[in-house]
């Protein structure tokens, strides 16, 4: 087709090959995209429409850099031929201090206004913090309080919402709490600092009423974080495929900013590749000059310079259990049929029976830990609604177990180890269970034939020690790839919330990341199995000798 790219397009795909800035390798891809993309769709711009938006920049305290009138241009006022935006979806993705807010704030301003044709057009920002998600909303606040006289005769504002008397936009901002979202119709909706986002529940209910007003919009801003598995890796990896042509766009105009190796870290040039607004801003240059300085006296405590600067999050955290991408590598297939009649060992982990439980059976076979793991949690819990992960979607996936009772029984786990090991009709030899949390069980554990008691001796007390002695094993597993627990996004939540605890006698246990929003139960019931697996080797060597027959057959 070759269609004309309009000229505030090409000012910034100019800029990117002049080479005056340095720019990533996803810059650089996405202006080799988009020159194909005019070369091969029948699209245009509808330049009225943008420079009319462009003229409201008047009104702004600040005048938007060429990478931003470059994203506006495309997201707003770039079309198919039939009527239809060719860019629907914006996903920015840029250091902090770029000035992302700024933008959006402008964004929005524009389309509630007339020049974008559509009437009642409401927009919702959402944020994981109301005051994030009022940020930009105050910008737009703001500037109709600079210019009152004027503005007054176009909107109606208050604390809460602004509202154009023309168009009857309304612009809202919310917050985290995906309750009484339903049943809304916006134009658009903007998502703030995703990487917060650690689950789909609010996302979701943002997006459904989407589709019910002409050009609907989504506008997704995000530095990165220290999350990991949750929605912005998801949508970092689809743009990475669009940009390489791997998968179609879908309306999504990815703009990624990062540095493209962690070596660049130390090089103040290379930075602008992480923030595009950098070489105009010298105040933010010396700002982060003064960050980087922290940041080599102490890479532990300013790790936000990396993460949400640079947007090069580390690829291991200080006193992480495992780098992410190790477990990951947990996604491997379970072979059932590798399981069946073999031995296995069992391990139980909660801090409170009104809380979270976890239980497994763990397999060894070959080089291979086979982990078949379950979760309970108590609907009573009073940390309940601190936790972002997606519960309802993993306990119907079968991850988990909601009991609502005043607590989760003991019942629960000891029966459903009975049964998963009669399944696969296999012996459970030992099972693992923290010291101090074995009195609440033990009378639910008895039922099945597990007892630490002498008579029956197969299930092991574990003391802090048991863990420091295995956490060299445990890390092997992981760096090995040896460690397979199937596609289960629980157990690798909890697995990334553990990390490493060295205590004044230099003793090394697994804790929590964060003591309430962030559970471990899971993953320490897999600790504990793994702490009583050497039986699982000795029954290797005896070659399928028999055992003691307290030792149950299910």
């Amino acid at each position: 087709m070759n269609c004309k790219i309009n000229i505030h397009i090409k000012n910034y795909i100019d800029l990117v090959r002049s080479n005056k800035i340095a720019v990533c390798k996803e810059q650089i891809k996405l202006c080799d995209y988009i020159e194909h993309v005019f070369e091969s769709e029948d699209i245009y711009v509808d330049e009225q429409q943008l420079e009319k938006y462009l003229s409201y920049q008047k009104y702004f305290p600040f005048k938007l850099f060429e990478w931003e009138v470059f994203c506006f241009a495309l997201h707003n006022c770039t079309y198919r031929k039939d009527g239809s935006l060719r860019f629907p979806i914006l996903f920015i993705y840029v250091g902090r201090g770029a000035g992302k807010n700024g933008y959006l704030g402008f964004e929005d301003f524009c389309l509630l206004t007339p020049t974008n044709g559509v009437e009642h057009y409401d927009i919702d920002i959402f944020a994981m913090s109301e005051k994030q998600a009022k940020q930009s909303w105050s910008d737009v606040y703001d500037v109709l309080e600079s210019n009152k006289e004027k503005m007054k005769m176009h909107f109606h504002w208050t604390k809460e919402t602004i509202l154009n008397l023309k168009t009857k936009s309304e612009f809202r901002f919310n917050t985290s709490s995906p309750k009484t979202k339903d049943g809304a119709r916006p134009g658009k909706v903007d998502f703030d600092e995703y990487h917060a986002y650690e689950n789909y529940r609010l996302i979701d209910v943002a997006t459904t009423g989407l589709g019910k007003k002409k050009h609907p919009r989504r506008t997704i801003m995000s530095t990165d974080g220290l999350v990991r598995g949750g929605a912005l890796d998801d949508l970092i990896e689809r743009c990475e495929k669009i940009l390489d042509g791997d998968v179609a766009d879908n309306g999504t105009l990815p703009f990624m900013c990062r540095l493209d190796n962690d070596e660049e870290i130390d090089n103040k040039e290379m930075w602008a590749k992480a923030n595009p607004s950098l070489p105009f801003l010298p105040d933010l240059q010396k700002e982060l000059e003064l960050e980087y300085f922290d940041y080599t006296l102490s890479k532990a405590n300013n790790i936000s310079f990396i993460a949400k600067r640079m947007n090069r999050p580390p690829k291991e955290l200080e006193n992480a259990v495992a780098k992410w991408e190790d477990i990951l590598a947990t996604n491997q297939t379970i072979d059932e049929d590798l399981l069946s009649s073999m031995p296995c060992v069992g391990g139980i982990d909660y801090m409170k029976t009104t809380d979270f439980l976890g239980a497994g059976l763990l397999y060894r076979v070959g080089k291979k830990d086979y982990w078949i793991g379950h979760t309970w949690v108590c609907k009573q819990s009073a940390d309940l609604h601190r936790i972002n992960a997606p519960l309802e979607q993993w306990a119907a996936k079968g991850f988990l177990t909601f009991v609502d009772t005043p607590e989760i029984s003991p019942d629960l786990p000891a029966v459903w180890l009975a049964n998963e090991a009669a399944k696969r009709k296999s012996n459970i030899l030992k099972i693992g269970i923290d010291n101090y949390r074995y009195r609440l069980l033990s009378k639910s554990l008895l039922e099945i034939n597990f007892s630490a008691e002498k008579d029956y001796n197969n299930i092991v007390l574990l003391r802090p020690s048991n863990e420091m002695l295995n956490i060299p094993l445990i890390t092997s597993g992981f760096v090995n790839h040896r460690f397979v627990w199937g596609d289960n996004p629980l157990m690798r939540w909890a697995a990334n919330n553990s990390k490493l605890i060295t205590s004044p006698a230099g003793n090394i246990t697994y804790g929590k990341i964060e003591p309430k929003s962030r559970k471990t139960d899971s993953f320490k019931a897999f600790v504990a199995a793994e702490c009583v697996s050497e039986c699982l080797d000795m029954y290797a060597e005896k070659n399928n000798t028999s055992f003691d027959m307290r030792v149950m057959m299910f």
